[in-house]
């Protein structure tokens, strides 16, 4: 089973969650179903995803054996007159063994820029928390790398 640094390598992230060195290539998606033990599901197959981006992200990760949890937590960004929370964030994935969180945006660029705010917001309020955003280029090219492309969907096109 690869170590927690190869996972960093493979997100492209140093030790503490900034932008790293290129990953290399290890395997295919079939070998990691043929690591585990029969009849055990690979985490990515027990979770229902909101989006086809995440469930790739998740496969990646189940590849190198890297724990990982589907939108743990939520935090406020925003908060009324009255110390109210009236926004909140909820990244996508936690990796424990880094701890991190990965937020994809496969979106828009409109949209891409209201994901940039949530996560500014998300440093500014919460400085303790540390979350990597993916953006369309880079989670393209990480799938694309990995052999995850046969089908992009959901959006996902370049």
């Amino acid at each position: 089973m690869p170590d927690v640094a190869d996972v960093g390598l493979l997100l492209g992230l140093t030790a503490d969650g900034r932008q790293g060195h290129d990953p290399p290539r290890h395997g295919t998606w079939d070998d990691a179903q043929d690591r585990r033990p029969p009849h055990e599901p690979l985490a990515s197959e027990r979770v229902q995803f909101q989006h086809t981006s995440e469930l790739r992200l998740a496969r990646l990760l189940d590849f190198y054996g890297v724990a990982w949890v589907y939108e743990p937590d939520e935090y406020p960004i925003e908060w009324d007159a009255e110390g109210r929370p009236t926004a909140w964030f909820r990244p996508d994935f936690y990796l424990p063994a880094f701890d991190l969180y990965i937020e994809i945006t496969t979106s828009q660029q409109r949209l891409v820029t209201r994901k940039n705010r949530k996560l500014r917001l998300l440093r500014a309020h919460h400085p303790q928390v540390r979350c990597k955003l993916f953006y369309q280029r880079d989670y393209l090219a990480l799938v694309r790398k990995y052999g995850l492309d046969e089908d992009l969907g959901d959006g996902e096109e370049e």
